[in-house]
């Protein structure tokens, strides 16, 4: 009789023994190097975007056609009480303010384009309205930061015309000449003009640049004083915004893409005085590419005249065009 087959116990004894120090052994390493580290915290060592850098990035100008783009939060800085808007800047996203509020311009266009500034825009809602209804889209309104209310700048916008925010700067013959009491003023330190600024452009939103007209003021006296202009300009462009300057024929600017304002179209505000100002921009455009007119006021009888000149300038071979596609690059550092 064969009996059932033997199993062999000694190896299979070996075998476990050798698992059970093997965990043994672990265990006290484990316990002997104590609770894992955690992983180390992987930090960029490359410098942050700097806004000066955004700013150097920013092109202004927009392509696409249609309305003006509503205040975007992202393009603001915090407001600071009693403030309920808070100033410009440039967003996350490298966004300027004067690329997402200008209005629609195709910058291939070879034609001579010729730009209008219409200042004195908010104080007289009933004016602003109709300025805002009868000229064309491409008329860049300077918007006051004393009284401008949310219905006129949201009509602005639906209706296609971008703005700017028309700066109260010291003019020449001040104090009778006065830009109000939050002006910039070369009396002013630097520190006070800078609250001032901020406190202007905190006023309305949606802006692609600032400018020194203020109504019929144009604000010589400070943008003559470079010391005092220039920080304000630096400002101006961290924050990824253009100026317009109200001095004819004034120099090219640091810091901030701009343009000047080469003929003022109201100034006197007559009939005839209108029509041979608005010759003169026009031949200023056919003759260098390019021209810039600034009207002080939206009175009933240049809106006429403007509406009128506007209707019959293609046919002339001239186009109108926003400033936002009339500004230059900033003058380069010494």
């Amino acid at each position: 009789m064969t009996g059932a087959p033997a199993v062999h116990w000694r190896p299979l004894g070996v075998f476990w023994a050798v698992i059970l120090l093997v965990l043994a052994a672990g265990g006290a390493t484990l316990q002997w190097l104590g609770p894992p580290k955690p992983a180390p915290r992987v930090v960029a060592t490359g410098p942050p975007a700097r806004l000066d850098v955004l700013a150097a990035r920013a092109r202004p100008g927009r392509a696409t056609s249609g309305p003006v783009a509503a205040p975007d939060m992202a393009l603001m800085d915090q407001a600071t009480p009693p403030a309920t808007l808070g100033p410009p800047r440039i967003g996350p996203d490298g966004r300027a303010p004067m690329q997402a509020y200008a209005a629609g311009f195709d910058p291939t266009t070879k034609t001579p384009r010729i730009g209008l500034v219409l200042a004195g825009i908010g104080p007289d809602a009933a004016a602003s309205t109709a300025a805002i209804q009868s000229l064309p889209a491409a008329v860049t309104l300077a918007v006051s930061p004393y009284a401008t209310s949310d219905a006129v700048l949201d009509a602005a916008r639906q209706a296609g015309h971008e703005f700017v925010l028309s700066l109260p700067m010291e003019p020449q013959g001040y104090p009778q000449n006065d830009p109000g009491a939050q002006a910039l003023l070369t009396s002013a330190s630097p520190a006070e003009n800078g609250r001032r600024l901020v406190w202007a452009l905190s006023r309305v939103a949606g802006y692609v640049g600032v400018t020194g007209a203020f109504g019929k003021l144009r604000g010589e006296r400070f943008a003559g004083v470079a010391d005092q202009l220039d920080p304000v300009l630096a400002d101006l462009a961290r924050r990824g915004l253009l100026y317009v300057d109200a001095r004819p024929g004034a120099a090219r600017l640091p810091s901030v893409w701009s343009c000047d304002i080469d003929v003022v179209v109201d100034d006197p505000p007559a009939a005839d005085a209108i029509d041979a100002r608005l010759a003169e921009l026009e031949k200023r455009a056919h003759d260098t590419g390019m021209a810039i007119g600034l009207v002080s006021a939206p009175h009933p009888l240049t809106l006429a005249q403007l509406k009128a000149w506007a209707g019959n300038l293609p046919a002339r071979g001239a186009v109108l065009a926003p400033v936002s596609a009339l500004v230059t690059r900033p003058k380069a550092s010494p």
